[in-house]
């Protein structure tokens, strides 16, 4: 008998085979503490729903008198495993702080399932695959379904989802919510079968601008699927002929019509780094070169929405944190990486060319840093990670 067993998923929904591992965690230990992933996540296809609903999922599906036993941890995606182990760690001590021995119940589905040898210290309470579906099959049924049709369109999995879950997805097919994130699924599958002819998975390259001025960043809001109105930096996909470089001053003048001098950005650009988690794009494996510019207390450059962009908006720094739920895929910690929102987040020493030294929040080892390269009459600029 454990003292507190630990249930690490998404729930994006809440089927059987989730409660059967959640039973096994009850069976194990006297506490259980169920570890929420992807929370403070925007909508999307792949997490539809906020944290806060698949708790309540959960708890609807559980017997009365086990709920008092069940704690729900909620954590951020960082698209950093270092970092998330430590998050979790850290949120359990505060839940248990006297947890005792500690059992984390859990099956090795796929490469998804590396997190459950991440925390040494921690018993495996192993158990076989629960169920003949995932999540994933119930979100494809789900969202090819039309509101008056969902209970239908989902009768041959109604064995594999508690009675409550299945209750929950009829009335949020009811909600303005259910009808965005339809047109987003029906996207992201187009766009997945016009690649699927290639000889091979295909890899995208992109780049965004963090754009910083008087303490504000330059976001966007996205006119189009995926990520229709959420919050953005400005960005895209790189071109045949360009360098990144070329392309990030590309995009920020197409969608925002920020038309600053190249020297003026060259002078402001602070470090460069490459975000290359393998989840953090559904539309495929997409590697983007984020461009970090401080432009400090010059005046406002003029913007205007243009292309991709439906809104364009200087936001304060001392603001983000509170709007982690409305950005799309990973560009609030592609903001956290450089400004440190979250206090995860280690600092990153950099000299440049010319001996200033700068600071940077980098949550390492996700992404990969360069400093501005130096003229090649000076010495090259110099990083340092404590």
């Amino acid at each position: 008998m454990y003292d507190t067993a630990l249930y690490i998923g998404r729930f994006e929904p809440v089927h059987q085979g989730h409660m059967a591992l959640l039973q096994r965690a009850l069976d194990s230990a006297r506490q259980v503490i169920v570890v929420m992933g992807s929370a403070w996540q925007a909508r999307s296809p792949k997490n539809p729903f906020t944290a806060a609903e698949r708790e309540q999922m959960l708890r609807e599906a559980l017997p009365e008198a086990d709920r008092a036993r069940v704690q729900v941890l909620p954590v951020r995606d960082y698209y950093n495993e270092a970092v998330w182990v430590q998050a979790v760690r850290e949120g359990v001590a505060r839940i248990a702080p006297e947890a005792g021995r500690i059992g984390l119940v859990g099956h090795f589905k796929d490469a998804t399932s590396s997190y459950l040898s991440a925390f040494p210290g921690w018993e495996l309470i192993h158990m076989e695959r629960q169920g003949r579906i995932d999540a994933t099959a119930i979100r494809d049924a789900y969202f090819g379904a039309t509101p008056t049709t969902v209970r239908t369109e989902l009768d041959d999995l109604r064995g594999e989802m508690p009675a409550s879950t299945l209750a929950f997805l009829e009335r949020f097919a009811q909600t303005p919510h259910f009808a965005a994130l339809q047109e987003e699924w029906r996207m992201l599958r187009r766009y997945r079968e016009a690649w699927s002819a290639a000889p091979y998975p295909p890899v995208f390259v992109t780049v965004d601008a963090v754009l910083r001025c008087q303490d504000h960043v330059l976001l966007i809001r996205r006119a189009h699927a995926p990520g229709k109105g959420q919050l953005a930096v400005p960005g895209g996909f790189i071109e045949q002929r360009e360098t990144v470089w070329q392309s990030c001053l590309r995009e920020l003048v197409e969608e925002t019509h920020c038309q600053l001098p190249e020297a003026t950005m060259r002078a402001a650009l602070q470090v460069v780094a490459v975000f290359d988690h393998p989840d953090r794009s559904q539309r495929g494996r997409t590697l983007t070169h984020a461009h970090y510019f401080d432009l400090g207390q010059a005046p406002f450059p003029t913007v205007q929405a243009d292309d991709d962009a439906q809104q364009v908006q200087w936001t304060p720094v001392a603001e983000l944190a509170g709007m982690e739920e409305e950005f799309f895929e990973d560009h609030f910690h592609m903001l956290d990486h450089f400004l440190g929102l979250t206090g995860s987040a280690q600092p990153l020493r950099c000299s440049n060319w010319l001996g200033q030294e700068r600071t940077w929040f980098v949550a390492k080892p996700s992404v990969h840093i360069k400093c501005p390269p130096a003229p090649a009459s000076h010495a090259a600029a110099r990083c340092s990670q404590p």
